[in-house]
């Protein structure tokens, strides 16, 4: 029986889907569709291994669906574990024809028997179904099944939900939980934020959600401060901005909070050198930063930032610091027995200006 829900049409972000991570683009037939504003059709594929976006888009089309009818039926299966014969069953008209969403997870480990149903009912989707299948990309598995969908067959759409590491992403992420909720946040505001919560896109999200919902006008620094001041007083970005400033006691205090609080010396190093090299890139440009930023791929924000961050630097101090940050990071990895007094080493050099080792 064919399916009466339409695939959205005009919704397609690119002939291109990127297949659940950046740089591993699939050729896709079907449209792609924002995590922010999925829409519902026979099948919704939601690919990638962002699990906020992912749970955010699998909510917004069954609270579209149920918006349409309140009497919408739920069902969630596994597709790794799973009983013959289950997805025919809950997709399936009931005697009173309500509207039937069912929620499939695991579609990445999913076992040989749903593989071969779900393969079957791409040629036949039921009507007033909608079928979700969440892969997140973490192994091939179920790969002719995702071929399938996004070759066209079962009226599909696809959510991708790629993975967001870079700092860039988060700021992003930030921005649009607030653009999204018609709430103004003030640019200062919003990177303390990101850097209070740079390690956990859940609980960034939850921290937006919760600032959106809780403080009536315009979120500034000040509120993120209050709310989120522990958090943000012990970032690897706090640690990094104030060595770079010069700020050295600053800097040795910020890092002593933030072992103490838990953070592992890893990523403080990563943090540090990420801001190195930006500064590196941005020094002696004197373009706008709007086209520095484009040509480099960064924000304008990190572009403006790192002409700030250069303040009292050259090119030799720079070098050296660079230099100072991959030791400490091999040092941090296990080339040390100390990786705490590596990253204190490095501190003091980026903060005082010093050579390494003296």
């Amino acid at each position: 029986m064919a399916a009466a829900r339409s695939t959205p049409a005009g919704r397609s972000s690119s002939s291109r889907g990127r297949g659940g991570g950046r740089g591993g683009a699939t050729r896709s037939a079907i449209p792609q569709l924002s995590w922010r504003d999925p829409q519902p059709a026979p099948i919704v594929l939601v690919s990638g291994p962002e699990e906020v976006c992912a749970e955010r888009a699998i909510a917004g089309v069954r609270d579209y669906l149920r918006a349409e009818d309140p009497s919408l039926e739920v069902s969630d299966l596994r597709a790794d574990d799973y009983a013959p014969g289950t997805l025919l069953a809950v997709t399936s008209p009931s005697l009173f024809g309500e509207p039937r969403l069912v929620r499939v997870s695991g579609v990445e480990k999913c076992s040989d028997a749903f593989l071969t149903e779900a393969l079957a009912y791409l040629a036949a989707p039921q009507e007033g179904a909608t079928v979700i299948l969440r892969h997140t990309g973490a192994t091939v598995r179920g790969k002719k099944l995702l071929d399938a969908i996004r070759a066209g067959e079962g009226a599909g759409v696809e959510v991708a939900c790629p993975a967001i590491k870079r700092d860039s992403d988060r700021f992003d992420f930030a921005a649009e939980e607030f653009a999204a909720a018609r709430k103004r946040i003030a640019p200062a505001a919003l990177r303390a934020l990101v850097s209070a919560f740079a390690d956990d896109l859940t609980e960034l999200a939850a921290a937006c959600q919760q600032l959106i919902s809780d403080v009536p006008g315009d979120v500034n620094e000040q509120v993120v401060e209050r709310y989120y001041g522990g958090r943000v007083e012990t970032s690897a970005f706090t640690v990094a901005d104030t060595a770079i400033a010069g700020r050295y006691g600053d800097a040795l205090i910020a890092l002593r909070h933030a072992l103490a609080s838990g953070a592992d010396p890893v990523p403080l190093v990563a943090a540090i050198a990420s801001k190195l090299r930006t500064m590196a890139r941005v020094a002696g440009s004197r373009e706008p930063a709007q086209a520095l930023a484009a040509r480099l791929g960064l924000k304008d924000w990190q572009v403006e930032r790192a002409r700030r961050d250069l303040s009292g630097w050259n090119e030799a101090s720079l070098g050296m610091a660079i230099m100072a940050a991959a030791q400490a990071d091999a040092d941090a990895k296990g080339a040390s027995r100390d990786p705490v007094f590596a990253l204190e080493r490095l501190v003091t050099v980026i903060a005082t200006r010093a050579p390494y080792g003296s």
